[in-house]
């Protein structure tokens, strides 16, 4: 608790210092150049059309009242996720695995906790810039000050309350599934095993979708169209702070505690979650913390983030009000058949399996995931066209749009399918690059294995990146046959490449799905071992009386093990989706910048700056890789710090002599650890990025495009390489755990090592890229719209100093990041 309070009192004594700096800096700079309420808003004066106005569909409803029966669909959403919720909950557990996952439960809670007032602090000093930007710099025009920014900050809120809200939802529900999926494994029959955390992740997946999209449809049908805009961007703006905040610092938590655990295995050579090791209650808090709060928060803002940049869009390069609401409506309505065609497919896909596997000795888990996949996207992909032939059948009088609109979405909702059958190429516990991996270990131990897993994340750049860029080609392609025409549309491919970013998000629950497939999965293995149910007195006979179940002991762990191998590998698919989803959708929110710079693309001069021949925007294209590469070493750091000293406590306290498990308070205390370090890698990393941001926007507004356009690219080819080669060493050491039975040997210990090594790639490092690619972009629409406000009214000068002002502050953070993170032998 100690730790706990030191770490939160020295998050606070930082926020104070710079939330001073910020108030000093852009309040006092905003009160000198506070403009009429006639200066433009940027993204917050954007007007949305009167819905009614256009009718729909052969019976003539109206897009308002069209969109009033989505909220229906919302509602039905919230009730399934509900739904599967209660029956995990009442789902048969015997209580030593129900103590476990309980603990483990309030150890999340306590995070949580204390990750939210974190979040809090971090909002605190984003609102000093919004208030200095939207109360008096640059006001939404024609509106009071005192209406519009409450509402810009208090939507901000709910955006943090909804990455929050659905992070929580997400640990409650797998710290249910974790123990009744273990007590599943029991009698040695595999369908249930897979059943239960399939449950749990559309739960969380249906549950998040039905919450984004009822606060996207609140805003659009009850808040007069003069305030929708500011709505948007606080949502926005708040859902990417929370996100960005839980998915970086679960990322750092979730690895120092998986490494702290571990290594403990070749130090000791003890096994897999045994009980007497104090990290292993660390390990599962830190799987919720990192592959269930993170990618549950992430995918909440992901999706809103992505409408905001399309309804950004459509008002900016559509002219036609009634075109307008067109694109508003037919968007939504796919947004509505995301859960249609979710729920249709995983009803579907889940009579098939039980028909197959149902009573079946053996299975291979990942087949039914593939195969659910697969199913969503056909149905998707087939409802698409069938929804756009009724919604938009013609559009500004072209009857051809809705099938070439279609297909710009489909190409997106492919590559929903397809890059996961790609990743699993490097990732599956059946891939050649895997095995090749534990090939490599066998003879060159962890060196060898280490260099294979870098070989496969490679690789998988290349297919991954050229699958992309062919799947948008076709968008494009699509976009040039009438688009601009007849929907009168400025830049129709940059629209055509946000719509399949829109695609790829068009199995959104079943993504969410199999992505938290994985926790559940992982956890169940330790909450079996921690239970120490093998060695509770007459428990066969206790099961048999009490639940009517058979034990098998032995084939209950096989199951377990071999379950997480395929939760590893669907992690792993789950990651290049989100991040593609980031780098093609922060193309439409950069369009909205160059829009804003270019004066509509009317501004012949100001458009011939995106260029490589102005030097500007040719320096910002190199500038962003270096961000990029120190965002990864920063939270590599926090981990490799935090870690060690996980390691070293839990060194000096283990005891294997005359104990069954470790105690609770020596858990707590590496939980401790772990938080204490999430945080401070946090801090730093958030106020460099920040403080870069507005440092590259002022330093000249098409520096900062290149920039944008820079982080997009470069931290799309980091993260698929970092996140794949770390999934190959995780699933090379589950070959050999699994499949060739040589735990506690030197090839297991080899690729134990390949696995710690291949831990922040996968799930701190490459996962965050998503979040801080979307915060950084959507920040920076505001961070450029300032400078060059400022700029046009006290000159350069005034903006090059605050760009250095800035600069230095990031620096600073930069090199803490590093010097103040360092291990400090004999320090704690």
């Amino acid at each position: 608790m100690r730790t706990w309070l030191a770490t939160a009192a020295f998050a606070r004594r930082m926020a104070t210092r710079i939330f001073a700096v910020a108030a000093l800096l852009t309040v006092g700079a905003a009160a000198a150049l506070a403009q009429p309420a006639e200066a433009g808003g940027g993204e917050a004066a954007l007007k949305l059309p009167d819905l009614s106005q256009v009718s729909f569909l052969p019976w003539g409803i109206d897009g308002h009242k069209l969109l009033l029966i989505g909220i229906l669909f919302c509602l039905f959403g919230l009730g399934f996720g509900m739904t599967i919720y209660v029956r995990l909950k009442n789902l048969p557990v015997h209580r030593s695995m129900r103590e476990i996952s309980e603990l483990i439960y309030e150890t999340c809670k306590t995070y949580l906790i204390t990750q939210g007032k974190f979040i809090l602090l971090l909002w605190a000093f984003i609102a000093v810039i919004i208030a200095a930007y939207f109360g008096w710099l640059s006001p939404v025009p024609g509106k009071p000050v005192g209406l519009t920014l409450p509402i810009i900050l208090g939507f901000s809120l709910v955006g943090i309350a909804g990455s929050y809200g659905v992070a929580w939802f997400g640990i409650r529900v797998n710290t249910f599934a974790n123990s009744r999926t273990a007590f599943a494994s029991l009698p040695g029959k595999p369908y249930p095993v897979y059943q239960i955390p399939l449950e749990a992740g559309m739960s969380i997946g249906m549950m998040l979708i039905s919450v984004e999209l009822l606060i996207m449809l609140f805003i659009l049908l009850f808040v007069p169209g003069d305030y929708a805009g500011p709505c948007f961007i606080g949502f926005a703006i708040g859902e990417s702070l929370g996100a960005a905040a839980l998915r970086i610092a679960g990322g750092i938590f979730t690895k120092i505690a998986d490494i702290g655990s571990d290594l403990m295995k070749i130090v000791f050579k003890i096994k897999e979650d045994d009980a007497r090791n104090p990290g292993v209650i660390a390990d599962c808090t830190g799987d919720n913390a990192g592959d269930s709060v993170g990618p549950s928060a992430d995918g909440f803002e992901t999706y809103g983030v992505t409408g905001v940049a399309l309804i950004t869009f459509i008002l900016l390069g559509v002219k036609s009000p009634s075109v307008q609401v067109q694109l508003l409506v037919w968007i939504f309505v796919m947004r509505v058949m995301m859960l249609v065609s979710s729920s249709a497919s995983y009803f579907l896909n889940g009579a098939i399996a039980k028909a197959k596997y149902g009573s079946a000795n053996e299975m291979n888990f990942e087949a039914p995931l593939t195969s659910l996949v697969w199913i969503t996207s056909i149905v998707s992909i087939g409802l698409t066209y069938l929804i756009s032939y009724f919604v938009i059948p013609d559009l500004g009088g072209d009857p051809t749009q809705w099938w070439k609109l279609s297909t710009i979405i489909s190409c997106g909702t492919l590559a929903g399918a397809l890059i996961p059958e790609l990743v699993k190429v490097f990732t599956s516990t059946e891939s050649k690059h895997v095995k090749e991996v534990v090939t490599s270990a066998e003879e060159g131990g962890a060196s060898l294995g280490i260099l294979s897993g870098f070989v496969a994340g490679n690789f998988s750049g290349y297919y991954l990146g050229l699958s992309m860029m062919a799947l948008m080609a076709i968008g494009y392609y699509m976009s040039t046959m009438g688009l601009a025409l007849a929907a009168g549309m400025l830049a129709p491919a940059v629209f055509a490449f946000g719509l399949v970013a829109f695609g790829f998000l068009g199995m959104g629950p079943v993504t969410i799905a199999v992505d938290s497939y994985g926790p559940v999965t992982d956890n169940a293995q330790s909450v079996y071992e921690l239970s120490l149910i093998e060695q509770v007195p007459n428990v066969e006979a206790e099961i048999k009386k009490d639940f009517n179940l058979t034990v098998n002991f032995d084939r209950s762990k096989h199951l377990l093990e071999a379950n997480d191998g395929a939760g590893n590998t669907f992690k792993a698919t789950a990651k290049p989706v989100l991040i593609g989803t980031a780098v093609v959708g922060a193309t439409t929110m950069i369009f909205s910048i160059i829009m804003a710079l270019t004066n509509g693309l009317t501004a012949t001069e100001d458009v011939a700056k995106l260029s490589l021949l102005y030097a500007p925007f040719f320096l910002g294209l190199i500038t962003g890789g270096a961000m990029i590469y120190w965002f990864t070493g920063a939270s590599t750091q926090a981990v490799t710090t935090g870690a060690y000293r996980a390691v070293e406590f839990i060194k000096a306290n283990i005891k294997l002599e005359g104990v069954e498990k470790a105690s609770i308070a020596d858990s707590k205390k590496v939980v401790e650890i772990c938080t204490k370090y999430a945080q401070k890698g946090m801090l730093n990393i958030f106020i460099a990025v920040f403080f870069g941001t507005l440092a590259f926007a002022f330093v000249d507004p098409f520096f900062f495009v290149g920039y944008l356009i820079s982080i997009a690219i470069f931290g799309l080819y980091q993260a698929i390489f970092m996140a794949n080669a770390g999934a190959a060493w995780d699933n090379a050491k589950k070959i050999v755990e699994v499949e060739l039975k040589q735990k506690g040997t030197p090839l297991h210990d080899a690729t134990v090592i390949g696995d710690t090594v291949g831990d922040p790639f996968k799930d701190t490092s490459s996962v965050a890229l998503n979040p801080v690619i979307k915060f950084t972009t959507l920040f920076g629409l505001l961070a450029v719209e300032l400078a060059v406000k400022l700029a046009l009214d006290q000159g350069s000068t005034m903006t090059r100093i605050l760009a250095l002002v800035f600069f230095l502050i990031s620096l600073g953070f930069v090199h803490r990041s590093f010097y103040g993170m360092r291990i400090k032998r004999g320090a704690e």
